[in-house]
């Protein structure tokens, strides 16, 4: 990712512009009536909407046009571009839209649209942006007669709202034992833990939007049981819900680490746990990770941002080269530790004292913080006990539906047949996961759409090294280069069998989107496989 301005920049769109100046598929980045405003011309249609991502802010005339389309450079969301609608996960907030007259070869935005409408019309189009209000219906007459959702997390939030955005009018629930869901978790080991971004960032949505959705969340409540015959679950403080349809997205729980001392060790999951890793800070001044994960190296970049001493043990002998490769691991080691970080590669942790860390070499570290990232596990008791049927996750078919009709499953505990790798993949990404939940709630509403995107995430260490990946594989034949990995401006293909299956990208973000594009081009070109999981009534 590169820097950004809230800084006007180019031509004023509402005095306008030659139509000879600009050329089909152009994306041309001005202003209008004091905001950002991107115009792009898809033949034979104009269209204008706001010049900036709504996710986290990514100048969009450096993104690609896909049809009538954009996506953004950073993270790849997209917006529907005849109504600016966020119809792509990681955006879930609509960019502005604005009318535009051509005239005497001069091509003008003239207003800014109102999005103002009523939710639940009898049928919304695909890529709807998202209404003020919803008609609300405790007994709906379309759909199913209730929809319960299970993690209030990147995909059961996504899920909620494109239920609305769908039309859906009946009663929505989320329930999660996290009082503060649903809220931006990327950030935690980012910008929020290293002093950067502000608590009030966080939150997916005020709580106000939820109100206004009609999306109920009961927060600080566990789901105990789910009955699939009676369609009912049973909450921690002896209520329970019925639904018509019901979503399992219980996300992952770190993977503590049973050393003596072990006690000692913070995990970095939910608010809660960053919050309590902040106030630890104000005493400390030396920090271990264990682990080099992205999410122990992300809260390593943090940490020494925040002016602490930072050591990272870990078994690999490189960090992040079983996922990125020899040149990438070599990259962010250096990177690391160019900012102070001392790595004990090849090292395990064997405990953990008041003041230390040992390692098996009996090495001690002195730690005044001790931090673990080594993985995530499913939480897959819930869906265990209900007797639905597990793979290395939450077995779905390509619909994200489970063993038990109207029961879905998304994010880090659903194990999907992926259309591009032929395999049955599990990923712990939050884009995915977002897009996993967009796709329950339309199949919920009776659509059969398919998940068959891409898998991408990213990680950005300090505010120099962003990395982003695009595709999955875990292991490849050979990777092939373009630009100079050391001096961070580079694309890096992962070969599987002669053909390129996933890239990472330091600052340049427009090929690894551009990539994104290819790939997804690539899979059009394959007959869809045979639904892989018949899910049975109870």
């Amino acid at each position: 990712m590169t820097e950004h301005s809230d800084e006007l920049t180019g031509p004023d769109l509402a005095k306008g512009v030659a139509v000879s100046s600009i050329h089909a598929g152009q994306l041309v980045a001005g202003h209008a009536f004091g905001e950002p405003v991107l115009l792009v011309h898809v033949e034979p249609n104009w269209f204008a909407v706001g010049g900036k991502c709504t996710h986290y802010g990514a100048p969009l005339d450096q993104g690609v046009l896909v049809s009538e389309t954009i996506r953004c450079p950073w993270h790849h969301a997209c917006f529907e571009l005849h109504n600016g609608a966020a119809s792509c996960a990681p955006a879930l907030n609509d960019l502005p839209s604005y009318d535009v007259a051509v005239e005497n070869n001069i091509v003008r935005v003239t207003r800014k649209r109102d999005h103002g409408q009523l939710k639940g019309e009898g049928h919304r189009a695909r890529g709807s942006p998202a209404p003020e209000r919803v008609l609300f219906e405790a007994k709906p007459t379309t759909g199913p007669e209730s929809v319960v959702i299970i993690g209030g997390g990147a995909a059961g939030n996504a899920c909620a709202e494109m239920l609305r955005r769908e039309a859906y009018r009946g009663p929505v629930t989320i329930i999660d034992p996290d009082p503060d869901a649903p809220y931006d978790r990327p950030n935690l080991s980012k910008d929020y833990l290293a002093g950067n971004a502000p608590e009030e960032w966080l939150p997916l949505h005020p709580r106000e939007f939820y109100a206004a959705q009609h999306i109920e969340i009961l927060s600080g409540l566990k789901v105990t049981e789910i009955e699939i015959q009676s369609r009912t679950v049973h909450l921690s403080d002896g209520s329970s819900r019925k639904y018509g349809c019901l979503l399992i997205a219980t996300g992952a729980t770190p993977i503590r680490l049973d050393v003596p001392g072990g006690d000692r060790i913070a995990y970095l999951r939910t608010l809660a746990d960053c919050r309590a890793i902040i106030g630890k800070l104000g005493a400390a001044k030396k920090a271990v990770i264990i682990g080099a994960s992205f999410i122990g190296l992300e809260v390593a970049a943090s940490l020494v941002t925040r002016g602490l001493k930072v050591s990272v043990v870990t078994p690999e002998m490189l960090p992040l080269e079983s996922v990125l490769g020899t040149e990438l691991g070599t990259l962010i080691r250096n990177v690391h530790e160019q900012k102070g970080v001392t790595f004990c590669l090849g090292r395990n942790v064997t405990a953990v004292d008041e003041t230390s860390v040992v390692m098996d070499d009996g090495t001690r570290l002195d730690a005044d913080l001790v931090i673990a990232g080594v993985g995530v596990r499913p939480n897959l008791q819930l869906a265990e006990s209900a007797g639905l049927m597990l793979d290395n996750g939450l077995a779905v078919n390509e619909f994200l539906e489970t063993s038990a009709s109207g029961v879905f499953a998304a994010g880090d505990v659903a194990r999907w047949p992926d259309a591009y790798s032929d395999l049955r993949l599990r990923i712990e990404h939050w884009v995915v996961a977002e897009r996993q939940g967009q796709v329950v709630a339309r199949n919920m509403l009776g659509a059969r759409d398919r998940f068959d995107d891409i898998p991408f995430f990213w990680s950005a260490h300090y505010d120099k090294l962003s990395i982003q990946y695009i595709g999955h594989v875990e292991r490849w034949d050979e990777t092939r280069i373009e630009g100079d990995v050391m001096k961070m401006d580079c694309a890096v293909s992962y070969i599987v069998g002669g053909r390129r299956k996933a890239m990472a990208t330091i600052n340049r973000d427009r090929k690894n989107l551009e990539t994104e594009v290819e790939l997804e081009t690539e899979l059009l070109l394959k007959p869809p496989p045979a639904v892989t999981l018949e899910p049975t009534e109870a």
